[in-house]
């Protein structure tokens, strides 16, 4: 459907055809001109019978352009039966066609001093103009349920490649077209159900309602838009960006100017009341956002991650964050990079789906600054990440050339022990790169018995101490320098080649290397509850890598060593619980009905390996016997042999065997 103001204006430009009293009247012409459109290949074409009460108009023209409103077309005709009005004027009403689009409705009536036109279309859509001759720059528009599309040539004028969709537009406008002057349009226009995207995809909406004022000045040195009203609900795409108007009003206000390469935002405001007021200024080109001063306003955050949040945090891997509490926020870009940030908190709560994190009671600012230096201060009431939680804390930050830095060391308590930060630099995206984060770090005496629990694990006695000299953050990946050292069950287990993927997305991922020195098995298998061990295990559980906390690969390998006054004996029940996990059979130097009459036996290795990739354990043991592998070798009296015979077991299973061992849900296998 063509737009709607142009094949208007082309009526008003031939109202020099008026009818004489002749049979047929021809006139062609080259080029008619108006202050809005011109027209090219015109002809004028009317037939009036001698003494007929009714003559027959028909005019085209093979091309229309109007380019203050973007709007160009070929293959214009409309015809019509032409007739006085008996006030000494004249009426008109027919199809108007644009090529081999669908045919529109267009009357026009001349009375003495006045000029008045309609364009009606499909579902009650309807386009008047009137201009009087005491006025003849000024054009008057009444809009009935006009579709949303037929405005898309104007809506180019101000944005390129944008597509205008369903919707109906309703309102008055007044178009000024004055001989001296740019042309300006002004007036107040209600949309209903509006949809738009753009060309590459990354901006639309959908089932948009407004309110809005308008004031449109064609000026020589680029247009001028001025805009006030309300946006009544609908869906909004801008990037990543998803928003969700509400159903009541929000009021907006815009002030831009057209550059040479895009737009200047002189000023723009939109107020969501009690839950968010955004005011700013911007400069856009083709490539995006090139500056922008934005300030963000919200008494209570909790309606802001559905309503405003929920694209960026979807794609954070954060969909379903909680906020609650206030916040101000001001941003400050420049050449397409972040120059400017201040943050200040008022009672913010900040909780993670899942509980990966959460924040409670942040209070305070934290600001950073390209040029100059300033500093600022958040606090904490309480703190967690996963099923850990964090004490109060204070973060002092000091900003400079674009980044924070702590400006003292931080202290924190967790789990009755301590969290030492004494470095940490802060660089947001932009020109140096990716965001990146550096920090040094160091636990002390934290209590096992409390972090097991919380990672997933059995409880058991101990404390973790530990100092990492560097941590980095950069290109979604946390690397760690250094080690933790865990002190539990008399030994040392030793964490290495720490990384992190992820961590703060959808499936983070866990990097690790570990090793396991002198842990008294007595001690770890009452924790385990998978029978009596004695003895000291040592080993090493090389490339681990966790994905969303679950094993996904990893090359492991555990053995016994002994120690001068440490015995090495094996319970009835470890017998049969290893014999059940690693699908093996022991063999003894007794019958089986006597091995009941010892509750444990000597050993003199153990020794088990499992290699973890794409869901299968290949399995090992101290060394191969037969078609098997050894993974307790006997000592003594009676002697007892542990022989395991499948190589590679489906992971699933053997993780099901480790929990149908610890609940006693086993019986031996005897060879």
């Amino acid at each position: 459907m063509p737009a709607w103001i142009l094949p208007l204006l082309a009526a008003f430009a031939l109202l020099s055809a008026s009818p004489a009293h002749a049979r047929a009247l021809v006139a062609r012409m080259a080029s008619v001109s108006t202050p809005v459109a011109t027209l090219q290949g015109v002809q004028v074409r009317l037939d009036w019978p001698a003494d007929a009460e009714v003559g027959e108009l028909r005019i085209t023209a093979q091309r229309a352009d109007a380019p203050d409103l973007g709007q160009h077309f070929a293959a214009l005709s409309w015809r019509c039966p032409l007739r006085r009005d008996g006030q000494g004027g004249w009426a008109c009403a027919g199809e108007l066609r644009q090529g081999r689009g669908a045919p529109l409705r267009l009357e026009l009536a001349l009375p003495p001093g006045r000029v008045s036109a309609a364009l009606s279309g499909a579902g009650g859509s309807r386009l008047a103009l009137r201009r009087d001759d005491a006025a003849p720059d000024l054009f008057a528009i009444d809009i009935t349920r006009v579709p949303v599309a037929w405005a898309e040539a104007l809506a180019r004028r101000a944005w390129p490649g944008v597509r205008l969709g369903d919707g109906r537009l309703g309102g008055h406008l007044e178009l000024r077209v004055p001989d001296a002057a740019p042309m300006r349009l002004t007036g107040e226009l209600a949309l209903d159900g509006g949809a738009f995207d753009s060309a590459d995809g990354t901006q639309a909406g959908a089932g948009l309602g407004a309110r809005l004022g308008i004031d449109w000045l064609a000026a020589e040195a680029g247009p001028q838009l001025a805009i006030d009203g309300e946006l009544l609900g609908g869906e909004l795409l801008f990037g990543s960006g998803y928003f969700v108007l509400p159903a009541t009003p929000v009021p907006v206000r815009l002030r831009a100017h057209g550059v040479a390469d895009g737009w200047a935002l002189d000023a723009f405001l939109a107020r969501d009341p009690g839950v968010l007021e955004v005011q700013g200024r911007a400069d856009l080109d083709g490539a995006g956002v090139r500056a922008l001063a934005l300030s963000l306003r919200s008494a209570e955050a909790a309606r802001l991650p559905e309503r405003y949040l929920s694209g960026w945090l979807g794609q954070a891997g954060l969909t379903g964050l909680a906020l609650t509490g206030g916040f101000d926020a001001d941003v400050e870009i420049i050449d397409g990079a972040l120059a400017g940030f201040a943050l200040r908190a008022r009672g913010l709560d900040v909780a993670a789906p899942d509980g990966r994190f959460r924040f409670q009671g942040l209070d305070g600012d934290v600001r950073l600054v390209s040029e100059g230096r300033v500093d600022s201060e958040l606090r904490w009431q309480s703190a967690a990440i996963g099923a850990i939680p964090f004490g109060p804390a204070r973060l002092p930050w000091r900003s400079s050339d674009g980044e924070l830095h702590l400006r003292e060391g931080v202290g924190i308590a967790i789990l009755d022990g301590r969290l030492d930060i004494p470095a940490l630099r802060l660089r947001p995206p932009g020109s140096k790169g990716p965001l990146l984060v550096e920090a040094a770090l160091g636990v002390e005496s934290l209590d096992m018995a409390t972090l097991a629990p919380a990672l997933g694990l059995p409880a058991f006695p101990g404390t973790l101490s530990g100092h990492i000299p560097s941590a980095r953050y950069v290109g979604d990946r946390l690397d760690f320098e250094g080690g933790v050292v865990a002190r539990a069950f008399d030994g040392e287990v030793r964490v290495s080649s720490l990384a992190m993927e992820r961590p703060f997305g959808v499936a983070p991922t866990l990097l690790a290397d570990i090793a396991l020195d002198g842990l008294d098995l007595q001690a770890l298998t009452g924790v385990l509850e998978v029978g009596g061990i004695s003895g000291r295990l040592h080993g090493r559980i090389d490339g681990l890598r966790l994905v969303d906390w679950e094993p996904a690969a990893f090359d492991a390998e555990l053995h016994t060593e002994p120690r001068r006054g440490v015995r090495q004996r094996i319970s009835q029940r470890a017998v049969q619980d290893i014999s059940s996990v690693g699908d093996a059979s022991f063999t003894a130097s007794l019958q089986g009905q006597l091995l009941a009459l010892f509750d444990d036996f000597g050993y003199r290795r153990i020794g088990i390996s499992c290699r973890l990739a794409n869901g299968v354990c290949t399995m090992a043991g101290l060394q191969p016997r037969g078609s098997g592998f050894v993974i307790v070798e006997g000592a003594g009296l009676p002697r007892l042999d542990i022989v395991g015979y499948n190589r590679r077991v489906d992971w699933k299973t053997l993780v099901e065997r480790v929990v149908a061992a610890g609940s006693g849900e086993v019986s031996p296998v005897f060879d």
